[in-house]
Order: C-alpha cells, then sequence, then structure tokens
C-alpha cells in the first residue's frame, strides 16, 4: 500500500470550499498541521467561535474527502475556534448526538444538569460535571485512585464515567478488567465500554497494548476531543478524567477547551513528589480550573502480619502542602499490598471489597470531591488567546 503524504491530504483539502464559497480551505489558511500515523491522518480546521455549528458540514466534508483517499484507514478531524473572532457568548462546538440515558442500577434521582456555554466554550451534553485528577509526575497512583474515586462517586449515589486521558499510557483496559473494541453508532459516534457501573473510555480500547502511540501535541488534542465529545455518554452526574501524569498537551488540552468543574492532585508524602505536585497546583491555577483538593496516596504502610505501621514514604506531608496553599485536604490513602492485587487484577479495591476500610477512605475523598463541586455544572473554561 502507497504511503499517504502531507501534500497529497491537503491538495486532496482543496476540494472543499471554504465559508466564502470563493476559496478551498487550505487557501483561506483554515488547515492546521497535518499529521499521518498508522495511514490515519490527522488535522483541525480553524473556524470563528459563533460559526463553529453552523460549519460542522464543513469539517464532515473534510474527513469524508480525506477517508475516500487511497490508502487512508480513517480520519479525525476536529473544529477548532478561532478566539479572535469570537464573540463571548458563542458556543465553540459541534452540534452533539442526542443519547439516552442510562440508569444504574439502584440509582433513582434527577438527571444531570445541562452543561452551561459561556466563553465559547461548551461542555458534553448531558454531563453535569468533568473532574479531572492529575499529579506532577508518574508512580504516585494517579490512575488507581482515579479509577476508585469515580467508583466512590458511584457508591454515593452518583452517575459516573470515566475517560483516560493518557494517550501514551492508558490504564483503565486493564484496571477495571475491560477487553474488545468499542461500537460505532452510524460510524462516527463511539458506544463507550462498560464494567462495575462506570462507563469507561480509553485509548485502551482502540489500540493494541504494545502499540507505541508516537503522536505530536495536535494528535493528542484531537483524539481526547474525539472521546470526549464523540462518545455516546448517556445522563452522567460526574465525568472523572484520569490525566496523563505532568503538565503537558493533554492537561493544556483539557483546561484550555474544556469546562472542568475542578481538579483533583495526587501525591505521595515525600518532598520530591509534593515538588512535581506543585507544579500540576500552579499550572490549574494559571488556566483558572480550581483546585478541589490533594489526596495523599502511599500515605503509610500496615504490616499485614503484625499489623504494625511503618511511614515509608514519610507521613502527613501533602496535608501541609494543602493547608499552606489553602485548598482542601481530601484524605490519606495507605499503601496495601490489596490495592496492587486488585489493580493488577482490573478488580478495583472500592467495587471488589465495598465494606473494606480502604474502599471507605475512597468513598469518603469521593463525597469531599463531590462537596467541593457543590453538584454545580462545570465551570466555563477560561479563554485562551494565541497571538
Amino acid at each position: 500500500m502507497t504511503e499517504v503524504t502531507k501534500e497529497q491530504v491537503l491538495e486532496t483539502l482543496k476540494t472543499v470550499r471554504g465559508p466564502d464559497l470563493e476559496h478551498n480551505i487550505v487557501e483561506l489558511g483554515m488547515v492546521s498541521d497535518v499529521f499521518i500515523s498508522d495511514a490515519k491522518v490527522y488535522f483541525s480546521i480553524t473556524v470563528p467561535a459563533e460559526r463553529a455549528r453552523e460549519l460542522e458540514p464543513l469539517r464532515q466534508a473534510a474527513e469524508r474527502v480525506i477517508k475516500e483517499m487511497p490508502g487512508v484507514k480513517g480520519a479525525l478531524v476536529t473544529l477548532t475556534a478561532d478566539k479572535k473572532a469570537a464573540s463571548q457568548t458563542a458556543p465553540a462546538a459541534r452540534p452533539a448526538a442526542s443519547h439516552a440515558g442510562h440508569d444504574h442500577h439502584g440509582h433513582s434521582h434527577s438527571h444531570a444538569p445541562q452543561p452551561q456555554q459561556r466563553n465559547g466554550k461548551i461542555g458534553v451534553p448531558g454531563i453535569g460535571a468533568i473532574i479531572a485528577v492529575a499529579s506532577g509526575k508518574g508512580g504516585v497512583g494517579k490512575s488507581t485512585t482515579a479509577v476508585n474515586l469515580a467508583l466512590g462517586l458511584l457508591a454515593n449515589g452518583l452517575k459516573v464515567g470515566i475517560l483516560d486521558a493518557d494517550i501514551y499510557g492508558p490504564s483503565m483496559p486493564r484496571l477495571l478488567k475491560i477487553s474488545g473494541r468499542p461500537t460505532q453508532i452510524d460510524g462516527r459516534i463511539i458506544n463507550p465500554m462498560e464494567n462495575y457501573g462506570l462507563k469507561v473510555m480509553s485509548m485502551g480500547f482502540l489500540v493494541d497494548e504494545e502499540t507505541a502511540m508516537i503522536w505530536r501535541g495536535p494528535m493528542v488534542q484531537s483524539a481526547l476531543m474525539q472521546m470526549l465529545r464523540e462518545v455516546a455518554w448517556g445522563e452522567l452526574d460526574v465525568l472523572v478524567v484520569d490525566m496523563p501524569p505532568g503538565t503537558g498537551d493533554a492537561q493544556l488540552t483539557m483546561a484550555q477547551q474544556v469546562p472542568l468543574a475542578g481538579a483533583v492532585i495526587v501525591s505521595t508524602p515525600q518532598d520530591l513528589a509534593l515538588i512535581d505536585a506543585r507544579k500540576g497546583l500552579n499550572m490549574f491555577k494559571k488556566v483558572e480550573v480550581p483546585v478541589l483538593g490533594i489526596v495523599e496516596n502511599m500515605s503509610y504502610f500496615i504490616a499485614p502480619d503484625t499489623g504494625t505501621r511503618y511511614d515509608i514514604f514519610g507521613h502527613g506531608g501533602a496535608r501541609k502542602e494543602a493547608e499552606r496553599i489553602g485548598v482542601p485536604f481530601l484524605g490519606e490513602v495507605p499503601l496495601t499490598i490489596n490495592i496492587r492485587e486488585t489493580s493488577d487484577a482490573g478488580t478495583p479495591l472500592v467495587a471488589s471489597e465495598p465494606n473494606g476500610i480502604v474502599a471507605g477512605i475512597y468513598k469518603d475523598i469521593a463525597a469531599k470531591v463531590w462537596a467541593e463541586v457543590g453538584g454545580q455544572p462545570q465551570r466555563p473554561a477560561p479563554a485562551i488567546v494565541f497571538e
């Protein structure tokens, strides 16, 4: 099979007329840099924010002509709002399909509030609040915390989904013991996977576990937006987003393009982890995303044979950091063999041992997080303009 080139893609896109109906979208400078990986083509089209809804057919036309190119396995095209041309109240997202809500067993409460749209930002229809779970570095148990936090919110009576935003190292398929490929509606909208009552989406469902994701920033951004906005989430009170570690493209994409209700920071007690956690805290502050609180993971170790407590990584550092910067301290999660074993087995503690001590800690953290959110709809994302 002949490898598709960027030049061929751009030449094909010249057949798509721009909004003025006189020039094509390439001539008008509306097409971002084009990335091609595994015969799949990724790019975005920049449009005025106030015209994003009406220009959805333009995006569809561009995606269609690229998919029809010989040698192309697929295409992902997104609309990007042009802030300079945007009005303060214009929505900047394509119309999302309407999907019926799915009630979880035993849950009977009002539907999730509809997302608000302000500053050109719009949430995901049917999702009341989006919460990011982040860490300044890897290896602190962020994904395990995220999945048990989601299950804790579910156990507290909410309808919950979880989005695995770690494109390079997705963890949710293994943590939630889910395999297989998601189905699609009309060839575009993806049905989320599900286990333990959680609706789940992850890049790990779309590529093989051994595949190395060698993607640049715009490709990561496009994939994230597709997994967020092109998924039939239904009616959810809250969507938990398991962020990749650090302060890179994925975090900035979520903070700049999604109206987050807030962020939960996960750290271990030692000074080195706290230094990195501060970077995450500062990033969210800069992009005006509220920090809902800090979780101290691997806070202490209880020997299973003697019951003796050991502060392997020190203790209390995250609590002191929370007090120092004036954000809530959400709780201490111990380091236990059980957490490691259940994570590896895909049977998270809140689901497999719902009445256990550690499950109780996660449920308490979930209650504190939801109290910080206040059950309110998503807050508007900051209007960040790139000159």
